[in-house]
Parts: structure tokens; C-alpha cells; sequence
């Protein structure tokens, strides 16, 4: 299964997780948000939709990936340009969308302020 774990991490451990990947050691796919408050901003329940009905569906269309969560094509649309932004979306030769991963796992620590 083609897993992708979506955390957040100060840019060292992003560093470190590197490195290691350059000396072969196997990292598995990882999308890094610097705080928590920018992973909410990025991926707000609508975004969080559109990722869930894309898992391991392949490449499609924008109007499709609205059609899969029955919302405007206009408002995905725009949804999904923030996702390519992020770099959480692909976008292949023929300008379909697509989110390359069979499964998500999101990981991040709530501390005590």
C-alpha cells in the first residue's frame, strides 16, 4: 500500500529526513507542514473531501473529483489549486489531477502551551 503521512515538523527534522533519504535509507512518502495551524489552513474539511473521494483513484479530471464529492466545479476548482500549491495534488501531461497515494496518515503531537 502506497501510504503518505501528512505531519508537522520543524524544518530540521524535514533536514534530517532528507539526508538520511540521500544515504539510502528509506523514508516513505512524507508531506511536512511547518505548524499545525498551517496544516488546518491547507487542508479544511472541503480539501480533506476531495482527498478522501480521490485516494487511489488514479488521474482525473477536475470535473470529475467534483462530480465524486457533489460540489460546484468552480468551487473544487479552486480547491484543487491550493492542493497543487501545497504540493499535496499531482497534475499530469494531460492536466488531469491526481492524489498518488492508496492511504493517509496524519501525525503531529498536541503539547500543553
Amino acid at each position: 500500500m502506497n501510504t503518505v503521512t501528512l505531519s508537522v515538523a520543524p524544518r530540521e527534522d524535514v533536514i534530517r529526513r532528507a539526508s538520511a533519504a540521500f544515504q539510502g535509507k528509506r523514508q516513505g512518502s512524507h508531506i511536512t507542514f511547518a505548524s499545525v495551524e498551517l496544516l488546518w489552513h491547507t487542508l479544511t474539511a472541503k480539501r480533506w473531501e476531495l482527498l478522501k473521494a480521490m485516494t487511489g483513484q488514479g488521474a482525473m479530471t477536475i470535473r470529475e473529483a467534483a462530480r465524486r464529492v457533489g460540489r460546484d466545479v468552480k468551487a473544487v476548482h479552486g480547491d484543487v489549486h491550493a492542493l497543487l500549491d501545497a504540493g499535496i495534488l499531482d497534475r499530469d501531461g494531460n492536466g488531469r489531477i491526481s492524489f498518488p497515494y492508496d492511504a493517509v496518515h496524519v501525525d503531529f503531537v498536541l503539547e500543553a502551551a
